[in-house]
């Protein structure tokens, strides 16, 4: 499933300074004449399709790493941008038949800010594509208890049968008599792609600790390497212009740095502000301006028929 991160189609990289930082912030060149097609009302923006995205976790001290996978270089969405495993919501994960662990249906909705049934959506695709990208699943035969090893031929057949969507998520987890462990889950942050573009997603990004006995590998066909890192030692590496990012990845990597354990991590999501972050662009004297309210260092700006700086 394409990553769900919460910008739009693939570009060339900005090599314009903002907020201090460079780095390697993934900056599509058509972006500035779609903000003008917008200002002056010839775009219209389309709407955001819900997505869910997860950091997973391991360790403590020097070993603390978080997982991300680089979206290859053709792909047409943020192709060559370093991701976490996330993808779009399917229509069937709302399926009441879900098997559920952990806190109700009614407190994800009060947490995400939506009804019970797009709640029990956003999770279950968090889950869902966290197996589909990365092998890994957030799910066991008991509500205290969570599968070991999901590597083997049948279990590959039933996640192929997941990414082609011959099988539904709640047919999978009745089959396997596996309940979706959704306390293993927490709410970090929301992005909602800017309404410039083509390409849109309303991304819940949560935290997880990767499930003892499990490893995760390079489950998708869109992304051609897996790392974990240090998410310090992965924000040097963007600082330094050696890893391309959308504004969220760079950003949840900037903020993970605060915690040196898994469960430090996931313990501080329960208090996270769940706000959107939404992009907003502006003309100014026909220079383009464009801010994520909250993180300074993306702001651009572009001068009328110059480079982002």
């Amino acid at each position: 499933m394409a990553n769900a991160q919460a910008d739009g189609q693939a570009g060339g990289q900005s090599g314009g300074r903002a907020g201090g930082r460079t780095g390697g912030q993934w900056y599509p060149p058509e972006w500035p004449e779609r903000i003008r097609a917008l200002a002056t009302g010839t775009l219209a923006p389309v709407a955001p399709k819900r997505a869910a995205t997860v950091m997973l976790l391991k360790g403590t001290g020097d070993g603390y790493a978080v997982h991300l996978l680089r979206r290859r270089a053709s792909m047409a969405f943020a192709g060559g941008a370093y991701a976490y495993p996330g993808g779009g919501v399917d229509p069937r994960d709302d399926d009441l038949h879900v098997r559920w662990a952990g806190p109700p249906r009614a407190w994800w909705a009060d947490r995400l800010g939506v009804g019970e049934t797009a709640a029990q959506a956003i999770v279950c695709a968090a889950v869902r594509e966290t197996y589909e990208e990365a092998g890994v699943l957030l799910a066991g035969p008991t509500p205290d208890s969570v599968v070991g090893d999901t590597t083997g031929p049948d279990w590959e057949a039933d996640r192929a049968a997941l990414v082609a969507r011959e099988t539904s998520f709640a047919e999978f987890l009745d089959r396997r008599g596996l309940v979706l462990r959704s306390d293993l889950l927490g709410g970090w942050t929301r992005w909602i792609t800017p309404e410039f573009e083509p390409r849109r997603y309303d991304t819940w990004f949560f935290v997880a600790a990767l499930p003892e006995g499990q490893r995760t590998r390079n489950a998708s066909t869109e992304a051609d390497r897996t790392v974990w890192i240090a998410p310090g030692e992965a924000a040097a590496a963007y600082d330094r212009g050696e890893l391309l990012m959308m504004p969220p990845t760079i950003a949840t990597l900037r903020q993970l740095t605060a915690y040196t354990a898994a469960a430090q991590a996931l313990e501080a999501a329960t208090a996270r502000d769940l706000t959107p972050v939404l992009a907003t662009a502006r003309l100014d004297e026909g220079e383009v301006v464009l801010s994520w309210p909250g993180h300074d260092e993306f702001t651009r700006h572009v001068p009328n028929g110059g480079a982002p700086a």
